[in-house]
């Protein structure tokens, strides 16, 4: 019998319609960047525990934003260790901006990056680390953030698959000099398509807002700023004075008034997600699949399934299974697994030894997800896992 369990339930609610038509009825609406925005801004700010943040149009957006933003602060140095398993926009923005993607393995506990590795390759060329909290889990530790410190390494969070997950009680996108978020449809809150980028850092901060809007001088919240930009090109349109060579990313009133909505709920939602996680764990047969995470702090994205053994057949059998009850599933976790493996890096990395990546290599071809959402019932969980575990 089908039991039909989707990636992701919907995840608006009529609530959420309620706030956009309210915001609809308005007379002379603006719905393009406004009021709203920026609301939803100081909010999450707020809600997070930084300073400032920017609403743009996706995750992607603020990745590459992100790395734009480092290019002006350091153009000499020029390489950012990155993770093998991430969402490709994560490494596209360092190639994009002109730094070298420098790869570790993953840390088979966490899915982020293996902190050992990282320390092995920071070099007089490293600029960055941007790591990746992979499908809800915490990818920090004490050992990597007081090495970085005293290297004096900057730290950039993708936090896309883990809001509210936290180390120490802090939630992760405090950590970093720059933090970035998906507001995707399927992840712990939506606006449709969105993202955030977060600092505490002032000059991030405007700058963030400069890169948003083509590189438009007007965009900067700093008035003192802009009469001095203005003041320096006299011979140009006080309006149309442009800084640095970007494009539109900005975000709109719909999509900011539906995440000041779900951000009264996402605390609660959390919750749910993370006692899903525990029941699945507990209740998977631990002799065919992985169980023993590191669970502290996590806010759980997805229910990851990586196997204890590498056996094609059983992954044969198991992805038919599945099939068969209707549990839609993805492969290789977070972005599809291995990115070293994927054609566009070819032109920028001509030679990789996969067998230095183990962990990943595994989940690349043994590792899974499927959906967990604040909606999901125990009694569903418990038929999920009776059918995982009756694979042999």
């Amino acid at each position: 019998m089908k039991i039909n369990h989707p990636l992701m339930h919907n995840n608006f609610s009529n609530s959420d319609i309620g706030a956009v038509k309210k915001l609809l009825q308005n007379k002379n609406i603006i719905l393009t960047q406004s009021k709203k925005v920026l609301e939803f801004e100081k909010k999450w700010s707020k809600w997070l525990g930084v300073k400032y943040s920017v609403f743009v149009n996706s995750g992607s957006s603020a990745n590459l934003l992100s790395m734009l933003i480092l290019k002006s602060f350091s153009p000499k140095k020029k390489e950012v260790i990155v993770p093998s398993l991430t969402w490709v926009s994560d490494i596209n923005s360092v190639l994009m901006s002109g730094f070298k993607p420098v790869f570790v393995d993953i840390n088979p506990n966490n899915l982020s990056m293996n902190e050992n590795q990282i320390i092995k390759k920071i070099n007089k060329n490293t600029l960055a680390v941007f790591i990746t909290h992979a499908q809800g889990f915490n990818g920090l530790s004490d050992k990597l953030l007081n090495f970085l410190k005293k290297r004096k390494i900057l730290l950039i969070e993708d936090v896309c698959e883990s809001h509210g997950a936290s180390f120490k009680g802090k939630k992760l996108g405090t950590f970093g000099l720059i933090s970035n978020f998906s507001f995707y449809y399927a992840h712990h809150m939506s606006t449709i398509e969105g993202g955030m980028i977060c600092t505490n850092n002032r000059d991030i901060y405007e700058k963030a807002r400069i890169f948003r809007s083509h590189g438009m001088s007007r965009e900067s919240s700093n008035q003192k700023l802009k009469n001095k930009i203005i003041k320096k090109y006299p011979k140009l349109s006080p309006q149309f004075i442009f800084l640095y060579p970007t494009f539109n990313f900005r975000n709109n009133e719909i999509g900011a008034t539906i995440g000041l909505n779900q951000l009264k709920r996402l605390n609660k939602n959390n919750y749910k997600r993370t006692k899903n996680l525990k029941l699945f764990l507990k209740l998977i047969d631990p002799s065919k699949y992985k169980t023993n995470y590191d669970i502290i702090g996590s806010s759980n994205y997805a229910f990851p399934i990586v196997f204890r053994e590498k056996d094609f057949k059983f992954r044969n059998r198991f992805e038919n299974t599945l099939k068969k009850h209707n549990i839609e599933f993805r492969r290789g976790n977070a972005g599809g697994g291995n990115q070293l493996r994927q054609p566009y890096l070819k032109p920028f990395i001509k030679r990789v030894n996969l067998k230095k990546f183990p962990e990943v290599e595994h989940v690349h071809f043994f590792g899974y997800y499927i959906g967990n959402y604040p909606g999901l019932k125990f009694s569903k969980i418990k038929k999920i896992c009776s059918i995982l575990n009756s694979i042999n």
